[in-house]
């Protein structure tokens, strides 16, 4: 039995809930049945300051993650996918603060929790794969000792049954389990290190698991391994993901949602399938632009023109590096339009007498 088996046996003791989850019996999708999100934000902002007078990280951010549903977030570095990830779990660092808007998990306002709610919660009911996985585990402690003593504090279980399923999620993770739970984690390569932290955030079977850039030490073939670990849990137990990532080819081939930010705001939304098939922004047609198709390898890569990291302080923060832009985008905030159904984008050319940006030839500039 593996260790997701082992956390929904009756045999383990699990509550209902857990069960409940793993039941499906309906192709509909948790929106289309009225069932609240896993994760709501509404309208985050993120400042540098805690008086909102320092620089703003993320803008008004909306998304929502339902039960079983994995939902990419994507985009260059710097846009604010990190920070907002660090947000959900309240673990923004100093002096970064949260300026605006509130982040719902399971409907409870993540704001109003206490020190001891906020803990009981992380690790069991939300598990992350930060980018740094080191920084999961203390160093001067064997790693099983650690995951042991993570599985007790929040099961409950004694250390023999604690020790089987730490074990167990070692080896889902093709790791040789005995040796790696009397290693410290400096007797560890890197790769290694990121596979325990993965086991880690799985083994107790998290309502959201927010996997923040998870492949990045991996190789090809262990990487594809834990991706389709995640998935199976998501199936399973209606685990949601929030799945942070620069490597398309896994966003579109596992996400079913798709989330594209740029300078701190949400430029374009939608169905995985949708966005590919009809993006509408300028940015997530480069980003989808720049992807390799080894069948036909171009003469000259694409790229994204102006500089990296350059955000308008004003208007679209896009705006500096469009090659289509209109007057108003330097000028006028961009309202979030409907393109199609589930499919939002933020840009003033959606519609516009000008030219539908659908239809827009996007161009490198010199």
């Amino acid at each position: 039995m593996g260790f997701d088996g082992m956390l929904t046996s009756g045999k383990m003791g699990m509550n209902k809930r857990k069960s409940e989850r793993t039941s499906t019996g309906t192709k509909t999708t948790p929106a289309e049945r009225n069932i609240p999100p896993v994760l709501q934000i509404d309208d985050l902002s993120i400042h540098t300051r805690a008086d909102s007078s320092g620089k703003r990280l993320v803008r008004n951010l909306n998304l929502t993650i339902q039960p079983g549903e994995m939902v990419a977030l994507i985009g260059e570095s710097g846009s604010g996918k990190s920070v907002t990830a660090s947000a959900v779990t309240g673990l923004l660092p100093a002096p970064l603060s949260m300026s605006g808007g509130r982040i719902l998990f399971q409907g409870r306002d993540t704001a109003t929790l206490t020190s001891p709610e906020r803990r009981a919660m992380l690790g069991k009911e939300i598990s992350v794969v930060f980018q740094d996985y080191a920084g999961s585990f203390t160093p001067f402690i064997k790693i099983g000792k650690q995951l042991i003593e993570m599985i007790r504090r929040h099961m409950g279980w004694n250390k023999t049954t604690a020790r089987v399923l730490a074990t167990q999620a070692l080896e889902q993770v093709e790791l040789a389990a005995e040796r790696v739970m009397d290693s410290y984690l400096f007797q560890l390569s890197g790769g290694q290190q990121q596979r325990v932290a993965i086991a880690a955030a799985l083994m107790l079977e998290p309502d959201l698991l927010i996997a923040d850039e998870p492949t990045t030490a991996l190789d090809t073939l262990t990487g594809e391994t834990i991706l389709q670990l995640i998935d199976s849990l998501r199936h399973k137990t209606k685990c949601a993901v929030l799945f942070i990532s620069h490597d398309l080819h896994h966003v579109i081939k596992r996400a079913d949602r798709i989330a594209v930010m740029y300078g701190g705001e949400i430029v374009e939304s939608g169905p995985t399938d949708v966005l590919v098939r009809e993006a509408r922004h300028p940015y997530t047609r480069f980003l989808l632009q720049s992807r390799m198709d080894l069948a036909d390898v171009p003469a000259r890569l694409q790229s994204i023109p102006g500089e990296p990291g350059a955000v308008s302080a004003c208007g679209c923060p896009f705006a500096l590096r469009c090659p289509v832009r209109i007057a108003r985008c330097d000028s006028e905030a961009v309202p979030e339009m409907m393109v199609s159904d589930g499919h939002t984008a933020r840009c003033h050319l959606i519609g516009e007498a000008q030219g539908d940006l659908g239809a827009a030839e996007i161009t490198r500039t010199s």
